[in-house]
Parts: C-alpha cells; sequence; structure tokens
C-alpha cells in the first residue's frame, strides 16, 4: 500500500463516509467505460467488455450505497460529513449515468427516453433550490427521509440497471413510468415539507 493509501485510511472519517468516497471516486471510472464504449460502436466494432466493466461498477456503487448506510446505522457513526456526501453521491451517480445514457442511447438496446432524463434533473435542480432558499429563510433545513425518496432513487438505478445489462424489453417502458411517477410524488412530498418549514418560520 503506497503513501496515498495509507493517509487516506489514516484520516479521521468513519468507515461509511470512506466507503461514500469511493462510491464518488467510481464516477469518473464509470463515465469513462461508457464514452469508449459508445466511441467503440460508433467506428463499428461495439467493445462489449466496456460495456460490462461499467455495468459491474454501476452495481458496486449500488450495493455500497447500501453498504454505507448499513455501517453508518450499525455503527452509530452517522456524521455531518457522511450526511452530506452520501445524498452527493447518489445524486452524482444516478445523474451521471441517466444523462450519459441519453445521450448514448444509439449504443444499447434500449433507449432511454429524454424526457425522463429531463423530469428527474428538473426534481434534483427543484429541490436544490428550495434546499437553499429554506437555509436562507430558516436558517436550517431539515430533511425528513421518506419511503417515496427512497422507492425513487430505487427505480431509477433499476432503470439504468435495466439499459447497462439489456433486459427484457417489453418491460422496460412499465419500469420508467414507474420510476417517474415516483419522482414526482417524491418532489411533491418535499415541496410539502419545504413549504410546512418556511410557515413554521413565519
Amino acid at each position: 500500500m503506497g503513501p496515498g493509501a495509507e493517509a487516506f485510511f489514516d484520516m479521521p472519517l468513519t468507515l461509511a463516509t470512506r466507503i461514500t468516497i469511493v462510491r464518488i471516486l467510481f464516477i469518473p471510472l464509470f463515465i469513462l467505460l461508457i464514452l469508449y464504449y459508445d466511441k467503440s460502436v460508433a467506428q463499428g466494432h461495439a467493445q462489449s467488455g466496456l460495456r460490462w466493466f461499467a455495468a459491474a461498477i454501476f452495481i458496486a456503487m449500488f450495493l455500497l450505497d447500501a453498504l454505507d448506510g448499513y455501517f453508518a446505522r450499525s455503527r452509530k457513526e452517522i456524521s455531518k460529513l457522511g450526511a452530506l456526501l452520501d445524498p452527493l453521491a447518489d445524486k452524482a451517480m444516478l445523474l451521471s449515468a441517466l444523462i450519459l445514457l441519453g445521450r448514448t442511447a444509439h449504443s444499447f438496446e434500449m433507449n432511454l427516453p429524454t424526457w425522463f432524463v429531463l423530469a428527474v434533473i428538473s426534481r434534483d435542480v427543484m429541490l436544490i433550490v428550495g434546499a437553499f432558499i429554506i437555509q436562507s429563510v430558516v436558517g436550517s433545513l431539515i430533511v425528513r427521509p421518506r419511503i417515496s425518496g427512497k422507492a425513487t432513487t430505487f427505480f431509477q438505478m433499476m432503470v439504468i440497471i435495466w439499459v447497462l445489462f439489456g433486459l427484457p424489453k417489453p418491460l422496460f417502458p412499465a419500469l420508467v413510468y414507474a420510476a417517474a411517477g415516483l419522482t414526482c410524488i417524491s418532489a411533491l412530498h418535499y415541496i410539502f415539507d419545504g413549504v410546512n418549514q418556511l410557515e413554521k418560520a413565519k
């Protein structure tokens, strides 16, 4: 193990936060693999290994997401840094995958609808702007975990996995619509929570 790796593991970070950082570091690799796979398809000699490696990286990030949450709860090591980095890693992973797969749709068996990508991005932008508004007006932000939010993340990830692995095509539209519906429902839930916080601050 080199000095850089030793320094990383000597940092005063919880195990869950270290796993989250690893997830973030995987994202550029995932992006490069998809871009090079798309380039190989465009050149007429698709390098399937790049696609499957990218799919494996995404699955690894998906599993590590569950793992860092488990360690944070079981070891009672929930930290402010972890609370900041974990949703950041989730959003960066999902949005980079959705935008890339929307852009490189011709390289896969299933096309990721542009309207779906826009819906997901619009929801996240709206939530970020809302969070800044609440922080500025109220002085603090309370984020309540909701089942709809967790279900939305799960279904969005399943849409990406479906495209990456080329799973049964007839089921794909239903999966996309389910993910889109949950995206809208969770957005409404978070808007409701935000409005309540602003009302209580008056």
